[in-house]
């Protein structure tokens, strides 16, 4: 592709990571949109004369993919098929100064809450009117909905912190807002993520506001569902259950990234819980939101982990038996806590481990899903009799009404049958009708009465069809 065929200053951002860096992509494009500077994500027009690449550094494979992809640009820049590569997010952030080094070809490298320089750079201002809106890359019914940004918890194995900074909760009033503003592009749904949901609150409010949140959320007009990631199992806000339940547009959905269930490996990632506390948590999130379906991850390999601790993680998964679940293997993370202890299990265990994990928890899935398949088979087959007998009801109701309709015809009959014997009879006696009229007007009257005898069976067969179809016995006329 040669050069000129480039759109002049036409940017492509390309997010990798996790759904964070997403939002993060989607309020930089609002901006250059803000600024008319032309922005598609991830094109493959391959017309974009700048590309930004929003990285991620979480764990090993995350960094290789981040390096990998800047690496596949700045050869695309050799060639001519882009003019500028600029890179941002958590690998930057994290790894600046050795990617300068390593990787110069980079125009320019940018942390992870360096929005506004990046703008400048790209000659565009920042425009604070523009907070909350954004360019949604995903499907226009869902929106990925950051509440906070960064991390205070301890975890060892985790360097969040160290790209991403201390917790700030976004005031609850500007929350609305933007959940108002999705409302009125179609937003349906609002996935609320953040480093750790239920932290959110303590540094504005000096107490977790996660509960009072959700309930200005939900009462946000065109909101249908909202739905929670990345909840953290200690201090967990159990009043948040309270309006799981009693609004209708919060799920009974909860991701709860538990780690792993041994006291040995708990206190080394300083969690900050134990293994009864953590079971009894899940079992009183269960018992509160009945039907609640929690997701969690697990991980495999951490240093110092033994078979007896893989073991006891994997009878707790049958025993707890989670709705969903994923296992990763551990990570070895400089910078971090766990970083100074020995590395001792290896990659190769690590993933036998992890993929134990996952075996148990596809059979798990898959009877959990069946016991879903015959609780809706079992759902539609009970909808199907009901369909059916209200129809045989309605059929028997029709039934009962022509009978009853018949009883009223012949009893007029009779009525009529009556009055034309009396009167052949009076007629008899005056000398103008024979015997024989006589005796045709009394058959008549026979017939009518019989017919009406009849009628009436039938009414009274028809009623006791429907009073079994109904389980009535007190129908009446």
């Amino acid at each position: 592709m040669k050069t000129k065929t480039l759109k002049k200053n036409k940017v492509n951002v390309i997010t990798l990571g996790c759904s964070k860096n997403i939002v993060d992509s989607e309020v930089l494009m609002g901006q250059l949109r803000a600024n008319n500077i032309e922005v598609e994500h991830e094109s493959t027009k391959n017309d974009s004369s700048i590309v930004i690449i929003n990285t991620c550094g979480f764990i090993d494979n995350a960094k290789q993919e981040s390096i990998d992809t800047i690496l596949r640009y700045v050869e695309a820049k050799k060639e001519g098929a882009v003019e500028k590569v600029y890179v941002t997010g958590c690998l930057s952030e994290r790894y600046k100064k050795d990617l300068e080094v390593e990787i110069p070809e980079v125009d320019a490298y940018f942390g992870t809450r360096e929005l506004p320089k990046m703008l400048k750079t790209l000659k565009a201002d920042y425009k604070h009117e523009l907070v909350g809106e954004r360019l949604l890359t995903t499907p226009f019914h869902y929106a990925y909905f950051k509440i906070s940004e960064g991390c205070d918890r301890p975890c060892s194995f985790c360097a969040i912190p160290l790209m991403r900074g201390k917790h700030i909760s976004v005031p609850i009033e500007d929350l609305v807002t933007r959940a108002k503003m999705l409302a009125a592009k179609g937003t349906k749904e609002l996935l609320l993520i953040a480093q750790d949901l239920t932290y959110y609150g303590l540094d504005i409010y000096k107490k977790r506001e996660l509960a009072s949140l959700l309930d200005k959320l939900s009462d946000v007009n065109g909101i249908d569902w909202i739905r929670l990631h990345y909840a953290f199992p200690s201090g967990f806000p159990m009043e948040v259950l309270e309006v799981m339940k009693h609004k209708n547009n919060v799920c009974n959905y909860l991701d709860m990234p538990l780690q792993h269930i041994s006291d040995r490996m708990l206190t080394s990632m300083r969690r900050g819980i134990t293994k009864q506390k953590t079971i009894d948590t899940v079992n009183k999130i269960r018992d509160k939101v009945p039907g609640i379906a929690i997701r969690t991850t697990l991980i495999a390999g951490y240093p110092g982990e033994t078979e007896k601790d893989h073991e006891e993680m994997l009878r707790w998964v049958e025993e707890t038996k989670f709705e969903r679940l994923g296992s990763f293997t551990y990570s070895h993370e400089e910078n971090t806590h766990a970083h100074s202890l020995n590395d001792d299990v290896s990659e190769k265990i690590k993933r036998k481990r992890a993929d134990a994990v996952m075996a148990l928890q596809q059979e798990i899935s898959f009877k959990l899903n069946q016991k879903k398949i015959e609780l809706q088979n079992n759902e539609l087959q009970f909808s199907l009799i009901t369909e059916q007998n209200t129809m045989q009801i309605e059929n028997a109701k029709l039934q009962r009404m022509v009978a009853k309709k018949s009883v009223e015809k012949t009893t007029e009959q009779i009525e009529l049958a009556k009055t034309i014997y009396e009167q052949t009879i009076l007629q008899q006696k005056q000398g103008t009708a024979s015997l024989t009229d006589v005796l045709l007007a009394d058959n008549a009257l026979r017939e009518a009465q019989q017919t009406y005898l009849s009628a009436v069976i039938d009414y009274l067969k028809a009623d006791l069809e429907l009073k079994k179809l109904t389980g009535n016995i007190s129908t009446t006329n």
